[in-house]
């Protein structure tokens, strides 16, 4: 009979291991879940998911560390994403541009359809055209006369390639029958130091990037590229005010982790993220950068990615952009 009771005692044992060591049973969080993000130090999405990553640690009891992996147009960091394993440890705050954009223009890595597990839209705006306080334009008309002076000596820098700043660019050359240069940058802070020394003409910058700068007078915005006016920037002129009727190239962010996320690890996520979005002290640090807060589903979420696919492949084809 000892054996029998050593039998039971060994699987009622192994029993409780496996339960411990499923994902669906597990308590979730029990340990720091890593955030990563796509783009350098001091970019918008540096700065957007800061102070919401800490709101959400308070809710759900565990920290976030946030892991930089900038490069190929943000799209590393989806990559990373994607292979990792689906236990609600490794999250990513991605944006429009590696998730809707870049795959219309070359094969990616990953499937953003597919690959990812969507847990919360959580802001969105436009992209703000900016030049040197010096610079001679002051408005975008001007600018875009300059540029057509001495098309060799000028370019556009943006965050990257694929990004929304990237795209809206490409659509004003279009519209303008211009030829100039794209100069992208591993996020919108290197991007933005390089204005400030000179070395590009003007910027597609996002509004968290330029913020700063820009409440300190040390970048000029001319227009932001949504159809409506940023909260950040209430005087500065969108593109479709500035003599460009239905120009709108617009930026959200949003948080996914990889496919296959278990119900109860996005039972705690998403509320959690939801209740975050509605504090007024992150309300307020996401107006501060420029850009709205976005309620949506995790299936709304799906369903916008799947529109936006289509809506800038159809751009992308017009224009005529090619991968650089």
């Amino acid at each position: 009979m000892q054996w029998i009771k050593a039998l039971q005692y060994t699987a009622s044992a192994l029993l409780l291991m496996t339960a411990a060591s499923s994902p669906a049973m597990a308590d979730y969080p029990n340990k720091p879940i890593r955030m990563l993000v796509g783009y350098a130090p001091g970019g918008a999405a540096d700065k957007l998911i800061r102070p919401i990553a800490d709101r959400v640690s308070k809710i759900i009891g565990q920290q976030f560390i946030i892991e930089y992996k900038p490069g190929a147009g943000a799209s590393i960091a989806l990559d990373i994403t994607a292979k990792a394993p689906p236990d609600g440890y490794t999250l990513h705050i991605t944006d429009s541009g590696p998730m809707v954009i870049l795959p219309n223009m070359r094969k990616m890595n990953y499937d953003p359809i597919k690959d990812f597990t969507d847990v919360a839209m959580i802001a969105g705006g436009g992209t703000v055209i900016l030049v040197r306080p010096d610079s001679p334009a002051k408005d975008i008309r001007q600018l875009i006369a300059m540029a057509k002076k001495d098309p060799a000596n000028w370019g556009y820098g943006t965050s990257g390639i694929g990004g929304v700043g990237h795209l809206a660019g490409e659509q004003l050359k279009v519209i303008e029958n211009m030829n100039i240069s794209h100069v992208p940058y591993k996020g919108g802070n290197p991007a933005v130091v390089e204005l400030l020394g000179g070395h590009v003409p003007f910027l597609f910058s996002s509004l968290g990037s330029a913020a700063t700068q820009i409440s300190a007078g040390n970048l000029k915005p001319l227009a932001v590229t949504s159809m409506q006016r940023s909260v950040l920037l209430p005087d500065v002129p969108t593109m479709n005010e500035s003599g460009y009727p239905g120009f709108d190239a617009a930026i959200w962010y949003a948080i996914v982790g990889p496919r296959g996320l278990p119900a109860d690890v996005m039972a705690k996520l998403v509320p959690a993220f939801n209740e975050a979005m509605k504090d007024p002290s992150i309300v307020k640090s996401v107006n501060a950068d420029g850009y709205d807060v976005i309620e949506m589903t995790p299936d709304q979420m799906a369903e916008q990615i799947k529109k936006d696919l289509a809506h800038w492949g159809n751009i992308i084809q017009k224009a005529g952009v090619k991968d650089e």
